[in-house]
């Protein structure tokens, strides 16, 4: 049987409502662009109704598609990207900070689409090893092209310090490693045009610079002092700006689906200036209209794991809708293999739980609750009710900074049962 009948065949049993992808892109799956912010919250970006800063590029992305606004991560980036690369939630991998399970690296989301026929880059933060004690780690995690900055090695961005394919780049003497990260994705994308992609953009941006290092790294050209949080995410937003003219002015938006979302919430203080040799650390705090909503890195209220994201697929998802779906970062490898045909991971127990079919048709994710979890604690929630490991209950709709646990017993009706489903899933996770 030829290849073509067989990826069709397989496209149609994951997507039995919707219509052939052949009539628009000659049976090709689509290309997939994945941009992660790093430390954004959904109080940042104006099309969530942020009024602090400036996001126009990411406000049109969010027109141009398909804005989620139940999108949960962990409170802080490494469990993130280790829940985000596998499908898995990061208890089950009993690993330390800094560590990536060797047993894990053959089954990252990566791996999946590279085994459906797709090329793989990623370029940006890694945060999964020490690059330097394992140059080639990206290539056994699933990924052709890396360009990557280490676990705190160096700049990451004026004159960064960047490992691709295994070697330091060598020409990064005046220039913005977030530019650079998109030169390597841009060249890969060209070079890739004429077979289905998946660019992985791990952004450094808005993430403060770290002050773990022996010399102080460079401020940038002709400047006294780092860019504000404000800043970053205007030139975090100008960088995604590139990547969508990128795959527009390659002609091929109708068939790549770029999504946007980050790994966590807003940091709660960020790195500005040299005082006296040591780096300056102010508060960040963002508004939504007249409210202020402080930065939540690191916790588990809704300011530390609430965070936006975005889809465009021009022609496949109608402009400017919203969803209210659950999603939770065990959701995009299974996401990412129903849209491209692909087989998961075999014997690999999953928790994520595919939303291809709302960016293809519109329909519901099943997803009844969402998950996260930060140093031994965690939660599983509804849009209205969240419930701890703990047993202690709260009405996120009514009280954000979960100031007052709800008692259980008060419950009636379809508040009970909301109750009673978390109980069972927090019992079935076993995360205790």
């Amino acid at each position: 049987m030829p290849i073509r009948i067989v990826m069709v065949a397989a496209l149609a049993a994951f997507f039995p409502a919707s219509r052939s992808f052949a009539a628009a892109d000659e049976q090709r799956p689509p290309n997939i662009v994945f941009i992660m912010a790093d430390d954004l919250g959904v109080e940042t970006l104006g099309c969530y109704g942020g009024t602090s800063y400036k996001t126009p590029r990411i406000d049109a992305l969010s027109r141009d598609g398909m804005r989620f606004n139940h999108t949960y991560s962990m409170a802080v980036c490494h469990p993130t990207r280790m829940c985000l690369m596998t499908g898995r939630y990061p208890f089950r991998f009993k690993s330390g900070w800094g560590k990536f399970p060797k047993a894990e690296e053959g089954h990252t989301f990566a791996h999946v689409l590279k085994r459906a026929g797709y090329a793989t880059a990623v370029a940006g933060k890694w945060q999964l090893v020490l690059m330097k004690k394992d140059l080639m780690q990206p290539r056994r995690m699933g990924f052709d092209d890396w360009a990557v900055f280490g676990w705190h090695e160096g700049p990451r961005y004026w004159d960064p310090m960047i490992y691709h394919n295994g070697k330091v780049m060598t020409d990064t003497k005046g220039k913005y490693g977030p530019d650079v990260y998109v030169d390597v994705l841009i060249d890969f994308m060209k070079r890739h045009r004429d077979k289905p992609f998946f660019a992985y953009f791990p952004m450094a941006l808005v993430h403060d610079v770290t002050d773990d290092l022996k010399a102080p790294v460079p401020y940038g050209p002709g400047m006294d002092r780092y860019e504000s949080y404000g800043e970053m995410v205007e030139q975090m937003d100008r960088v995604v700006g590139r990547v969508i003219d990128a795959v527009d002015d390659l002609k091929l938006s109708a068939n790549t689906l770029i999504i946007f979302t980050a790994d966590n919430g807003t940091a709660q203080k960020s790195y500005i200036r040299h005082v006296n040799g040591k780096l300056k650390r102010e508060a960040v705090s963002s508004r939504m209209g007249d409210k202020v909503i402080p930065g939540g890195k690191g916790l588990l209220v809704d300011r530390g794991t609430h965070v936006p994201m975005i889809a465009r697929w021009t022609g496949r998802i109608k402009k400017g809708q919203t969803a209210d779906d659950l999603v939770d970062f065990s959701d995009f490898l299974p996401t990412f293999a129903a849209l491209a045909g692909a087989d998961l991971p075999k014997d690999v127990k999953l928790d994520g739980v595919s939303f291809a079919r709302r960016l293809t048709d519109n329909q519901p994710s099943p997803r009844r609750w969402a998950f996260a979890e930060h140093r031994g604690n965690a939660f599983v929630r509804t849009h209205q009710w969240k419930l701890y490991h703990n047993g202690k209950l709260f009405n996120v709709k009514t009280d954000k900074e979960e100031k007052k646990p709800v008692d259980p017993n008060s419950l009636r009706g379809s508040d009970q049962a909301e109750h009673a489903m978390l109980q069972r899933a927090m019992s079935e996770l076993k995360f205790k």
